[in-house]
Order: C-alpha cells, then sequence, then structure tokens
C-alpha cells in the first residue's frame, strides 16, 4: 500500500468527521431489503456500514423485509405467492411462514452477521413489547395489516443499552387475535416517527427519483415534500416508487428530520450517504 494511498485514506476519514459530529448521537432508522440483501458483496457492505456508523456513536435502527425468503419457503411447502395490487396475499397458512422467516430465519441471520463483524445487534419483531399493532388493512389482502401504534420504548431501551436493534415487519392483531404481515417500508416510516429519528434511510433497487427512468444522470438528488403531488401527477413519481414516497413524505410530515432513498446496489451507499459531501439518491426535506 502506497504512501499516496494513506494520504487519500486519512483525508476521507477527516473529512468524514463533521458529518460523524453532525450524527454522533441521532437516531437513523435503515429500512434494508432487495439487492442489497441478496447479493454477499452488499450484503456485506451493508452490514459493516451500520456497524462502522454504530461505533461513532450513532443510534442505528435496522428495518427489514424478506419477500423473497417468504416466496422461496412458500414454493419448498408447495405454496404458490399470490399477489394483489403489489402487496402478497396473505392467507393463514402464508402469515405462519411470513412470521417464521421474518421473525426468525430472516432477523437472526441479521443479527448474527452484525455480531459476528463487532457489532452489538439484538433481534426484535413487531409483537415484542407491542412495538407495531395493527389492523387489517384490507380483506382482499388477507391477513396484511395497517400500524395503528407504535410503541418505540422496547427499541428505546436497546438502542440506550448500546445495542443495534433489528427489527422484522409482523405486528400484532388489535381488531383480531392474531398476526399481521405488514409493508417493510410503512414500519421503517412509523418507526422512525416514533423514535424521533434524525434521518430514514430506505435502501431500494433503484438510484433514487429519476426524471427519465431510462436515463440515471437525470437523478432528483433533492425535494420538498411539497413537489411530490406534482410530481405524481407529472408521472415522475409512478409505480412502486409511489408508495416509498408515500412514505418519506408521512415521515418528514411527522417530525423525522429528512427520509431519504437510495440505491442499495451502490456498495456501501449508506457511507456515502451519510458520511459525504456528495450524498446520493433523493432526499425529501
Amino acid at each position: 500500500m502506497s504512501f499516496n494511498h494513506e494520504v487519500d485514506r486519512a483525508n476521507v476519514l477527516a473529512e468524514a468527521l463533521p458529518y460523524i459530529q453532525k450524527y454522533t448521537g441521532k437516531t437513523i432508522v435503515v429500512k434494508y431489503g432487495g439487492n442489497a440483501m441478496i447479493s454477499e458483496e452488499l450484503r456485506h457492505a451493508v452490514i459493516s456500514d451500520i456497524v462502522l456508523l454504530s461505533l461513532v456513536g450513532i443510534r442505528v435502527v435496522v428495518v427489514h423485509g424478506g419477500g423473497p425468503e417468504i416466496s422461496g419457503m412458500l414454493k419448498k411447502i408447495g405454496k404458490e405467492s399470490k399477489f394483489v395490487d403489489g402487496l402478497r396475499y396473505t392467507d393463514a397458512e402464508t402469515m405462519d411462514i411470513v412470521q417464521q422467516i421474518l421473525c426468525g430465519k430472516v432477523n437472526k441471520d441479521l443479527v448474527a452477521t452484525l455480531n459476528r463483524i463487532g457489532g452489538k445487534a439484538i433481534g426484535l419483531c413487531g409483537m415484542d413489547g407491542g412495538l407495531f399493532k395493527a389492523n387489517v388493512l384490507d380483506k382482499k389482502y388477507g391477513q396484511v395489516g395497517e400500524i395503528v401504534s407504535v410503541d418505540p420504548e422496547v427499541v428505546e431501551n436497546a438502542l440506550s443499552s448500546g445495542y443495534i436493534p433489528v427489527v422484522s415487519t409482523v405486528a400484532q392483531g388489535q381488531d383480531a387475535e392474531c398476526a399481521y404481515n405488514i409493508n417493510a417500508d410503512t414500519a421503517a416510516a412509523k418507526l422512525a416517527t416514533a423514535l424521533g429519528a434524525e434521518r430514514l434511510i430506505l435502501l431500494t433497487d433503484v438510484r433514487g427519483l429519476l426524471r427519465d427512468p431510462k436515463d440515471e444522470s437525470t437523478l432528483i438528488p433533492s425535494l420538498s415534500i411539497s413537489q411530490v403531488p406534482e410530481l405524481v401527477q407529472d408521472g415522475i413519481i409512478s409505480g412502486g416508487m409511489i408508495p416509498k414516497m408515500e412514505c418519506c413524505v408521512e415521515a418528514v410530515r411527522s417530525g423525522v428530520k429528512s427520509a431519504v432513498i437510495i440505491d442499495g446496489r451502490i456498495e456501501h451507499s449508506i457511507l456515502i450517504e451519510l458520511l459525504s459531501d456528495e450524498g446520493i439518491g433523493t432526499m425529501l426535506h
């Protein structure tokens, strides 16, 4: 390793200092899913980013999904994955699988990976300590819930004890004695709000919001929540980006300082977003 390389490395760290000072002691909620979860290299980059942020005194909360793993397990038991308006149709049998995979396998695998590289992680699901309570969203989706209350105490306690809370998005039913499957983006936004987070980061499989979806150079780096309705009307925010944007808007409107949609396909995108002048993705403020 050359001396110049060492100087570059020192410069990078020095540049990060004001950002570390800005975020230390603050809460950041990271919604983790998509490609960043599936690819081994990206998974390692995300996990090490989270551990690094935690070690410099930033309170990081991870909220995760697990769609591919759920589909994989359903396939194993010979059950077809069914979607209604882009949401997984969740009958009672599917809900059992969702709970096992999300609260069990995916959650604990993530916790173990964080611990293995020197983090101090603890796994929670929406039912622990009454974290998420939900009512049925609409019968046509089956046991898919809409969060009616968030009690962040169990997450706060974990953070105060120096843990990285890793949260799976299964909620306790309030209108029935059952569990509900919850959209992970929505859950992350609601939790960020309840925690009074400094920032909500949604890791996705897109570059951010593009004016022209075919051209990555048309990235819109930042926008205020008042501009969103017009962009939806013009068709710039469309398809799967609409619910993600709505989550961000709701979080910012409810007191989260800023919400950002970043590309989880880029290695260390979380660090680039938080600890550099550039930032990547689209930020709502």
